[in-house]
């Protein structure tokens, strides 16, 4: 149904792991009574395929939702050929206005082959796997109370063969793994006085894995590690709106427990100041952390289970503003992250090890702008630049993305731009990545009857780039898929 991205470490709410931000997907909910439904079909480059469709109920205080998924593709490359199906169900039972509860199940199976790099080709290196998530919610919500409680599992059983040198003899063995995480998560919020929100919450975590080697020739089984770890947290934010909607203070702390690594301290604090309707000036400042998982404890020969979680201190300052009557609006941010106790396997001994090191202190500025320019023109754009002290893979020096949109009725034009500078992609000679790529996404839609249909197309890397995110892993050209949608 919609997206919702948070900058900055969220880990006072969420815990480990969102030291850079959180993304929450929210599914579509059936909130009249009766019936809809959604299916797409797409082809395109490489013979890649898509489809998915989703159907949804509701009668009365029950609704009900499914969704299915599939992709596939012969990739842009030899031997890079995957395959990937999801399935869900959600069920939600509203028995009053103030309470409602479900539940849902989540499945994931993956086929993927891999050549690996043009330096260092692989054979027969090829990954099987299924992931699931279940859960189940109950949720209150009145004029001064609101909250919930969550409990979840999610596991996974994984099958890799690594492959070989086209010069190598093939490995002997296949290996296994399976993995979960499973717990809860209990939070309410409280309105004592106007203008004030005081939440709580407390979090369980149990998780862990078992991994396993395969041998081809006969199906035996010769055992590896087999681990488990709890987590529990709770945490107190308290927001509080003073002077109309002039200024929000918002502060809080989280005390984490992990079995492997102790206690941990997470504060957070912002500040939000609207001297006009249409502009907004933003502080906050915040803790993120991420444990150290299964993998880097106690699997593979750097394995260290003396590991501690990784830190990072983040501090922004932002402004917004309004103009035209809401029609166009500027916003101007800069950040500071002061990060230590990085994970990072280094020679030890002769032998590699994970171990705790490698602070960095990142710093840099972001930019962005959108325009409504009339009923059926619109462009957005943004900017973004980093500067760190140690060099990070993956992480661009300048990024730039720009939109412009054209909606002449049932037609829809996006022409879109991003630019990419400075872009550490893994080069032994330490040189950078520099690319521009221009996409086109089209759709017309038209009504047969009462049904809409939608015809669908994508053009990405139009200028057809040559250029590689992964030293040694060259990226598709110029590529197109196209298809319909209908929905009902």
């Amino acid at each position: 149904e919609r997206v919702e991205v948070v900058k900055g470490p969220s880990s006072l709410l969420y815990g480990s792991g969102a030291m850079g931000g959180s993304v929450n997907l929210i599914t579509h909910k059936v909130k009249q009574d009766g019936v809809y439904g959604r299916a797409r079909a797409m082809m395109g480059s490489f013979t890649t395929e898509k489809f998915d469709m989703a159907a949804g109920v509701r009668k009365g205080k029950l609704a009900v939702n499914a969704a299915a998924q599939l992709d596939r593709s012969n990739g842009n490359r030899e031997r890079s050929e995957f395959w990937l199906a999801n399935q869900l169900m959600q069920l939600e039972y509203t028995p009053s206005e103030h309470w409602n509860t479900g539940a849902s199940v989540d499945m994931t199976q993956t086929r993927a082959n891999n050549p690996g790099t043009l330096q260092s080709p692989l054979e027969s290196m090829w990954t099987r796997l299924i992931r699931g998530t279940a859960s189940i919610f109950v949720k209150n919500n009145y004029d001064r109370v609101s909250g919930g409680m969550q409990a979840y599992i999610n596991w996974g059983g994984n099958k890799v063969d690594d492959g070989h040198a086209p010069d190598a003899a093939p490995r002997d063995y296949i290996f296994c793994s399976t993995d979960y995480n499973m717990g809860f998560t209990l939070y309410e919020t409280v309105n004592p006085w106007q203008g004030n929100d005081l939440s709580a919450g407390l979090d369980f975590q149990h998780w862990g894995g078992h991994t396993w080697n395969e041998m081809k020739a006969d199906g035996s089984k010769q055992e590896g590690v087999r681990k488990c770890e709890n987590e529990i947290a709770g945490y107190v934010m308290m927001q509080q709106s003073l002077m109309g909607r002039l200024l929000s203070i918002n502060g809080g702390v989280r005390l984490q427990h992990g079995s492997a690594y102790g206690n941990i301290w997470v504060p957070q604090a912002g500040l939000i100041v609207r001297p006009m309707a249409d502009s907004e000036f933003k502080f906050s400042s915040g803790k993120g952390f991420r444990s150290p998982n299964i993998r880097e404890l106690y699997m593979y020969a750097p394995a260290n289970p003396d590991l501690k979680p990784e830190h990072a201190l983040n501090y922004e300052a932002a402004y917004r503003q309004g103009l035209l009557g809401g029609r166009l609006s500027l916003g101007v941010a800069f950040y500071l992250i002061d990060g230590k106790d990085m994970i990072q396997t280094m020679r030890v001994d002769g032998r590699p090890r994970n171990m705790n090191t490698g602070e960095f202190l990142n710093k840099g500025f972001e930019l962005e702008g959108a325009w409504m320019i009339d009923r059926q023109w619109s462009a957005a754009a943004n900017y973004a630049y980093l500067h760190t002290d140690n060099s990070i893979l993956y992480a661009p020096k300048n990024k730039l993305g720009a939109q412009l949109n054209f909606n002449p009725g049932p037609l829809s034009f996006t022409l879109e731009d991003m630019s990419i500078w400075g872009l550490q992609n893994g080069n032994p000679d330490g040189s950078t990545a520099d690319y521009t790529l221009l996409n086109l996404r089209a759709s017309y839609t038209y009504r047969q009857g009462s049904v809409p249909v939608k015809l669908l197309v994508k053009l990405d890397n139009i200028t057809n780039k040559h250029y590689e995110v992964i030293y040694g892993c060259p990226m598709p050209g110029a590529t197109i898929i196209g298809g319909l949608e209908v929905k009902f």
